[in-house]
């Protein structure tokens, strides 16, 4: 069970912060992350409108062969991303705690400019503590 990546797509589908907690990923460039980003709330957005039982906050989990991305959609519309392993059960509770910790350090921040990129040392701090090195 791992953890491999923590993703914040802010609402209007632009990646505010991306770390990786696990080597072997794949080495990806800034605009890489950004398209990727993009592609992902475009999806969200599609899957939040194809619920044949009328509204929906859109997917949850996408899975590959190897990793699952699993996201947790906030009020605001800021989305967390944990990429983790098949075998990992703990990313919900991981996502919680994240968006725990973003609320805490980076929108209680009054120099924080919401939309923009984080650049918080408290909050990485608490991803550090909250993920360490891929394990929650």
């Amino acid at each position: 069970m791992a953890i491999f990546g923590l993703w914040v797509i802010n609402k209007a589908g632009g990646l505010v912060y991306q770390r990786n907690f696990a080597d072997g990923l794949a080495q990806l460039t800034s605009n890489e992350y950004l398209v990727l980003a993009g592609t992902l709330h475009g999806i969200h957005a599609i899957t939040s409108r194809l619920s044949p039982m009328g509204s929906s906050s859109g997917a949850q989990v996408i899975e590959g062969e190897s990793f699952k991305m699993n996201i947790f959609l906030t009020q605001t519309g800021t989305k967390f991303v944990l990429l983790t392993s098949l075998a990992e059960t703990s990313a919900d509770a991981v996502l919680q705690k994240a968006y725990e910790a973003y609320a805490d350090t980076v929108m209680k921040n009054p120099f924080h400019t919401p939309e923009m990129p984080i650049r918080s040392d408290g909050f990485d701090q608490r991803i550090t503590a909250l993920i360490g090195s891929g394990h929650a």
